[in-house]
């Protein structure tokens, strides 16, 4: 430990692991633990235990819903494989 302060990272360093010129960072809109994005997707079943399966538009995944109330046709934002926040209800 050199005892200067570390270098604070960007979205940019974080991927390559070099640092960046912070006037040529991006924008970052991942998370600052794991890099994920959150991504919403449509519950098209309930399962046992808190979990659902969701329809990711690339085909279908289990996530869990404990975090969130939803039902089949709710579009929840997924982050990590954990329901977020419910986004939009179908009321059909």
């Amino acid at each position: 430990m050199s005892g200067e302060p570390a270098e604070e990272e960007t979205c940019d360093s974080r991927v390559s692991g070099e640092p960046v010129d912070e006037a040529d960072a991006e924008v970052c809109d991942s998370c600052v633990t794991c890099g994920d994005v959150a991504v919403a997707v449509r519950v098209v079943g309930l399962l046992p235990d808190g979990l659902a399966r969701a329809d990711t538009g690339a085909g279908t995944e289990e996530i869990s819903v404990g975090l969130v109330e939803v039902q089949v046709g709710d579009t929840v934002l997924v982050h990590a494989g954990e329901a977020i926040a419910v986004l939009g209800r179908d009321y059909r």
